[in-house]
């Protein structure tokens, strides 16, 4: 066994491992022994850094949204234009999602049980930040007249969101999940499609 670290340094190994096994198979199949043995401690002292299986999985839900959506505002703020913003973001997520499988599994499952749970509320309050930071780009997007007229901003966020969704789906059933990353530009293209103007440079592309 390993020896004793601080109770942070051991809530984020154990969150880091949570991750990990999601990323292989069912999050609901991971057991507290195996997060023991993947971490060097024993199955009592997990407890000790965290009361329950489930609290380990909030804390899981934590870390990831607040990654997700510093990425997500790093890589939208690095454009001026906020098309090329928002591909931005597009692919950001999509390159998330391929690093941690587990995420999506994670989500998915929790979001089937018929009741309501802590862990929902995390995902929906996730869900919530998305599409805050969505429909920043989508409003700077309108103010440049760069959407159709009368684009509904809040219907574009949730077809941004179901794309980027349906991506993760499909790769998630084929077994691939890298695949994402060479379908993810064509299907922006096509959300960009519906949503957007014809293209013009100072709309969709950096200036040089």
């Amino acid at each position: 066994m390993s020896t004793k670290q601080p109770t942070h340094t051991r809530q984020a190994e154990l969150v880091a491992a949570a991750l990990a096994l999601a990323g292989e198979r069912s999050p609901a199949t991971v057991t507290t022994a195996e997060l023991a043995q993947a971490v060097g401690i024993t199955q009592g002292a997990v407890f000790r850094h965290f009361e329950s299986k489930e609290a380990v999985w909030l804390a899981v839900m934590d870390h990831v949204s607040e990654t997700l959506l510093t990425r997500l505002r790093d890589a939208g703020a690095a454009h001026a234009q906020p098309l090329q913003a928002l591909r931005a973001v597009f692919m950001a997520h999509v390159d998330f999602v391929v690093e941690h499988p587990g995420v999506p599994r994670l989500i998915f499952q929790e979001l089937q049980q018929p009741q309501d749970t802590p862990l929902k509320a995390r995902v929906r309050r996730l869900m919530h930040e998305y599409r805050l930071l969505l429909t920043h780009w989508l409003q700077q997007a309108q103010d440049q007249q760069a959407l159709q007229p009368g684009t509904d901003l809040q219907a574009a966020a949730v077809l941004f969101i179901g794309s980027v969704q349906g991506l993760v789906m499909q790769s998630l059933l084929s077994g691939q999940v890298g695949a994402m990353r060479a379908q993810a530009p064509a299907v922006f293209e096509l959300l960009q499609q519906a949503v957007a103007v014809a293209c013009q440079p100072k709309m969709c592309q950096e200036t040089p």
